[in-house]
């Protein structure tokens, strides 16, 4: 007798958990678009599902933890999980797969942007009730599938993978190199998300300056008309497909190359939100070498100072690693004072974590655990004198806030965000009851708010 699958009696329900960076989320919803495509459903709860797929980060040593320790629950409450993500794509001792080391029962493992490998394997453990109709996906944007985000916003990723093989990063490992997404398809999943009702899109992947740099910068597509693949033709091109909406487009993971300076004076004109999320990670040339990183870090003062000659209103955000192999006290003063003269608007900041397939654990040097920890708190309480300072400055000023939430309409007020803030990573706008009985405030929705005080790293407005 062949072993077939019984035929579906009920609409099957898949678990899902989606763990690290917006890399991963993106990774998610093409998942998910997917599995709706097909007839699947999602469950909210491990138990309630018939089976469960964790999206894993393995980056950092704390995220590696919290992956384990999910896929653990899920076992537990389930029984049945397939595994996906950058975890597992991670070999542990004696170079066997670290999931299946840790976690032998699990039904799967795949690595990374893998959703044709992970839809195999839901098929062989959970038949689809149907053939895919992807126009038919109910709550998603026609092309650009289904969204985790609020309905309001969402994630653009443009490209897989990085050429930079930095000393304390592992991602090229596991995503392998720069591979663009041809611009044509980037703007049909732009103006699908446009249309849709988002009204904020933030542009992502591991290296947003070297966008088309793996195709050689080559032209396609769009609507028929040509666009080259690179990021200032992309930038416009999305802030053009904005503007009928009245919505922004938001740049991440911009490293300071030469050719982002073509993209400023886009900011200046207001087609793109003049906000750069650049990671910077050190500002000692011999800390930047040892790192490899690309571009002429020692030159970023200039190169910051040059983009805010050129637009005044430009915020930027920036991440930074503290106590990294061999970094001397006078290094890191140097990063101190450099954060005090770039007056960065936002940071974050990581103590060096000695991940296992990281290069850097084998340079001279390696700081004491206390050390590093000790010099992320120094870095971090600059960092938010510096940015307490900035907000500061915009006491009595008109912004446009987008709201993200806002119970009973906003009559008790609300929460928000400016151009300055970029979702769960910088401050919000909190926004006070509105003056006018009738002012109304809606999700999704922007309003005018004067700035009238700052709280740690929020603003506080009222609507007007």
């Amino acid at each position: 007798m062949s072993e077939t699958a019984a035929p579906q009696t009920k609409t099957p329900k898949v678990g899902f958990v989606s763990l690290g960076c917006p890399k991963a989320l993106t990774d998610s919803e093409l998942i998910l678009t997917q599995l709706s495509a097909e007839g699947y459903q999602t469950a909210k709860t491990f138990d309630g599902a018939d089976l469960v797929i964790v999206n894993t980060c393995g980056f950092i040593d704390d995220a590696v933890k919290e992956s384990l320790d999910t896929i653990g629950e899920a076992l537990a409450e389930n029984g049945k999980v397939i595994v996906t993500g950058c975890l597992g794509a991670r070999a542990g001792e004696g170079g066997d797969n670290l999931v299946r080391q840790m976690h032998p029962s699990v039904l799967a493992v795949t690595g990374p942007h893998a959703t044709q490998e992970v839809m195999d394997a839901v098929h062989t453990h959970l038949p689809k009730p149907h053939d895919p109709f992807l126009d038919l996906v109910p709550g998603g944007f026609g092309e650009a599938g289904l969204k985790l985000t609020p309905r309001h916003y969402a994630y653009l990723k443009i490209s897989e993978g990085c050429n930079h093989r930095c000393t304390f990063c592992i991602i090229p490992s596991m995503r392998g190199d720069l591979a663009s997404r041809p611009i044509g398809d980037v703007l049909k999943e732009a103006r699908a998300l446009f249309e849709g009702g988002v009204k904020e899109l933030l542009v992502i992947s591991q290296d947003t300056s070297a966008y088309g740099v793996d195709m050689k910068y080559r032209t396609g597509f769009f609507d028929g008309r040509p666009v080259r693949t690179r990021l200032l033709e992309l930038a416009a091109a999305l802030g053009e497909l904005a503007e009928p909406h009245g919505a922004w487009v938001r740049l991440h993971y911009v490293y300071p190359y030469p050719s982002v300076d073509e993209v400023i004076p886009l900011m200046a004109e207001g087609r793109v939100l003049p906000y750069l999320d650049v990671p910077f990670q050190h500002s000692h040339p011999d800390v930047l070498r040892r790192m490899k990183r690309p571009a002429s870090g020692e030159r970023n003062l200039e190169r910051i100072e040059r983009w805010r000659e050129a637009c005044p209103e430009l915020v930027i955000r920036s991440t930074f690693i503290a106590g990294f192999p061999g970094e001397t006290e006078a290094e890191f003063e140097h990063l101190l004072a450099f954060m005090r003269e770039a007056r960065i608007d936002r940071a974050g900041c990581f103590a060096y974590s000695d991940i296992q397939g990281a290069a850097a654990n084998e340079l001279p040097g390696m700081l004491p655990k206390e050390i590093r920890e000790e010099r992320r708190a120094r870095f971090m309480a600059v960092a938010e004198e510096v940015s307490a300072a900035k907000l500061r400055e915009r006491i009595g000023a008109t912004m446009q806030v987008l709201v993200d939430s806002a119970p009973a309409l906003g009559r008790k007020g609300g929460v928000g965000r400016s151009y300055a803030d970029a979702p769960g990573i910088d401050g919000v706008v909190r926004l006070l009851p509105p003056g006018k009985i009738s002012k109304q405030l809606k999700v999704g929705e922007f309003t005018q708010a004067r700035i009238v005080a700052t709280e740690g790293h929020d603003l506080v407005a009222v609507p007007i």
